[in-house]
């Protein structure tokens, strides 16, 4: 998500324009629920990769079929925001996999017929990178049934599913190439170590498995508050560094357009998502949506 205090309104409707048209791709290209499983993760993706190929904005004015009252700026489908989609509905689909494997979710179960033709699209269309991804998601989930305490083993993996999803067979340049992944697995770092963080006293108090509740031992007798405050210092220097590392690799990027846009991302709307996290626990619902 962008800092939205930082941003011109412009840039800010721009933004909104790019989350509207990667909703609106996901529901042509496999149909309308799908559109249901949209996370900004994409829509920075989008966002960046047309940046990258100076894929010019075509904004179009349409209504919505989540908010059908009056028309919506979006962006037209490009080659972008087609390959943001595609990677959504993969790991949405994984994601769904994951959470029946793991917790028996009911919802997770109802909502996994809904992808089940956008899935075998998705397959086809990127057969390699779904190959890559399972096996990725493969290794995290032996690590996780092995509870395995190292913190920073478990974030390698799932760093590199993002390596993986941030460089699109349609970038030929090598050197693009290398700095896109070295930008992909540091986010994908950053976000395993944040969302573990999150999530620690909901893990806690349900016994479930929680790589940071392991490496600094914690057991039942100490109180997960505390233990969130010992653990909190440690979490957040790592989690700087890490976002530091990436911000090496986003600064070698040849940024041809909405620069504004993305820099507000990833400088202010990471730091700003830590701090609504560290602080708070997570969003405020304003923040949440759009």
């Amino acid at each position: 998500m962008p800092y939205k205090d930082e941003l011109k309104v412009r840039e800010y409707h721009l933004f909104k324009a790019y989350y509207c048209g990667l909703c609106k791709i996901l529901g042509k290209q496999f149909n309308q629920l799908v559109r249901m499983g949209l996370s900004h993760d994409f829509v920075f993706l989008a966002l960046l990769l047309s940046a990258i190929l100076y894929e010019k904005e075509e904004i179009l004015s349409q209504r919505c079929l989540y908010n059908p009252i009056g028309k919506k700026p979006i962006v037209a489908s490009n080659e972008a925001l087609r390959y943001s989609a595609h990677m959504s509905v993969i790991l949405t689909w994984f994601h769904l996999l994951d959470d029946w494997k793991d917790d028996r979710s009911i919802s997770a179960l109802a909502a996994m017929p809904v992808y089940i033709l956008p899935i075998r699209n998705a397959r086809k269309e990127y057969s390699e990178k779904y190959c890559k991804i399972q096996d990725y998601l493969k290794q995290l989930s032996d690590l996780e049934k092995g509870r395995c305490d190292r913190l920073d083993e478990i974030a390698d993996v799932f760093a590199k599913i993002m390596q993986e999803i941030f460089v699109p067979p349609f970038i030929e340049d090598e050197r693009t190439q290398k700095i896109l992944s070295l930008l992909g697995y540091d986010l994908g770092r950053w976000i395993y170590l944040l969302d573990a963080f999150h999530d620690l006293e909901k893990d806690s108090e349900r016994g479930r498995y929680n790589p940071i509740l392991l490496q600094y031992q914690h057991n039942s007798k100490e109180d997960i508050k505390e233990f969130i405050e010992k653990v909190r210092v440690p979490l957040e220097d790592t989690l700087y560094f890490t976002l530091d590392h990436g911000a090496r690799s986003y600064e070698l990027l040849e940024i041809k357009q909405n620069k504004v846009i993305l820099d507000n991302i990833f400088y202010l709307g990471t730091r700003r998502k830590m701090e609504q996290i560290f602080e708070k626990g997570s969003c405020s619902k304003d923040e949440r949506s759009l």
